[in-house]
């Protein structure tokens, strides 16, 4: 029964992948051919076709490696100025120059008299950006619909006032683990000399009355190595503990890789799954939108600890995944029987909701081949053309985006290293989130 959930859980995950890749790539398409754009092919994945049909002047259809999916617009990349679109230069020219005209030769083989007029680069800047935009903006629609969605009919944690755990003793941050235990010469933590017990509900804190945890929480932290008179309740009865805080190193917030010292009493809340509103939707939109743009920005950093886990090194859980280890843990969160099955379905949508968020905010790096990297291009025409009439100058034309395609090779390069790493580090060394 377990390897059968798991499958499923496995499944029901690259069917949503595949979904959301395949309305990404949906995204680009509709606005093209709104702005008389030459779509011809749509297909999600990769390598040999499996199924595909044609309708009109576009094929549309499914290969083999379910690993991303493409539109293929005609005149992406532009014809050099005063060139014919549809021969190579013969100029003597070095391997990077001939690997541009390369491009844009076979860029033209498929084009027709006819297209003149319905070229992606022929297009004025603002269709262009709306284009390469709507792709990425599509992923962030589906995040914000998965998470409203869970947040609005299920609910968030939230964490109560009433004492979940103590802690025994005082442990740094950047020290704990899952195997980390209270050592000789460990000081006891504050909390457990205090007299906490677990189920106690604070009621007050150095006088001040506590309705949540996020109240108490900051009122901890700032008390640094102060006297503490807490006020809990237990058993129906308010009792006073009295303790000091102490200075620790902690987390700046839940899953943050910045550390700070603050004050510690060493007691962590119960936590209640609560329905929430649209505002704390929007709200968790925009911070875990940060916190992927902070994690984009330390992604190198985490590659070299997902290197050093395939050769016997200790994999973090907050590294980096490729769609295979989040496809088996997908598979794992579906299997455990420990969760109750709304629980694991709950997993699985904040699963795919995070992957959409992280997908659309990769794709908008603005660096080819990303969709970012043709926005750029296009905001950069919109700015030249702008300038140029403002000034009363000629129009100065499509920006060239294929002067760019040595370091978008290079940049595609470095991302197919990139997801081999995840996928061999995922097979080799997968991140755990239960044991066994």
């Amino acid at each position: 029964m377990t390897a059968l959930l798991t499958f499923i859980g496995i499944v029901l995950f690259v069917v949503g992948i595949l979904v959301s890749v395949g309305l990404h790539e949906l995204g680009h398409m509709v606005p093209a051919k709104a702005f008389g754009m030459k779509v011809t092919q749509f297909f999600v994945g990769f390598g040999r076709t499996v199924w595909s049909v044609k309708r009109g002047e576009t094929e549309y259809g499914i290969k083999a490696i379910p690993a991303g999916g493409f539109v293929r617009i005609i005149g992406m990349l532009p014809p050099a100025k005063g060139q014919d679109p549809t021969k190579v230069r013969k100029a003597n020219t070095g391997p990077i120059q001939s690997m541009v005209e390369n491009a844009r030769s076979a860029e033209y083989e498929t084009i027709e008299a006819a297209d003149d007029g319905r070229l992606f680069y022929q297009k004025v800047w603002w269709k262009k950006l709306i284009v390469m935009a709507s792709g990425p903006l599509v992923n962030v629609a589906i995040a914000f619909v998965l998470f409203g969605g869970l947040y609005m009919l299920y609910g968030a944690p939230v964490a109560q006032t009433t004492i979940a755990t103590v802690t025994d003793c005082v442990i740094p941050a950047s020290q704990a683990s899952a195997d980390r235990k209270c050592q000789s010469g460990d000081q006891e933590s504050p909390a457990k000399t205090a007299g906490f017990q677990v189920g106690d509900r604070v009621v007050s804190f150095n006088g001040t009355r506590i309705e949540t945890w996020e109240q108490l929480t900051p009122l901890i932290r700032n008390n640094t190595d102060k006297p503490a008179t807490i006020v809990v309740e237990r058993a129906g009865r308010e009792t006073t503990l009295t303790t000091s805080t102490i200075v620790n190193q902690v987390r700046e917030e839940p899953g943050s890789d910045k550390f700070v010292s603050v004050g510690f009493l060493g007691v962590s809340p119960e936590s209640k799954i609560e329905r929430q509103d649209f505002g704390f939707v929007v709200d968790e939109m925009g911070r875990m939108t940060v916190a992927t743009v902070q994690a984009l920005g330390r992604f190198p950093e985490k590659l070299v600890g997902v290197a050093k886990s395939i050769v016997g090194g200790e994999r973090d859980l907050d590294s980096p995944m490729s769609v295979v280890g989040a496809s088996r843990v997908a598979g794992e969160v579906a299997s455990n029987s420990d969760l109750a099955v709304a629980a694991r379905l709950s997993f699985l949508v904040q699963l795919l909701a995070s992957l959409n968020l992280f997908l659309a905010l990769f794709n908008f790096i603005p660096l080819l081949p990303l969709d970012g990297g043709h926005m750029v291009g296009a905001i950069w025409e919109g700015i030249k053309r702008g300038f140029a009439r403002l000034l009363g100058r000629p129009d100065p034309g499509y920006v060239d985006v294929a002067k760019l395609l040595p370091i978008a090779y290079v940049a595609a390069s470095v991302i197919v290293v990139m997801g081999v790493l995840l996928v061999v580090a995922d097979i080799v060394n997968p991140i755990r989130l239960f044991n066994g």
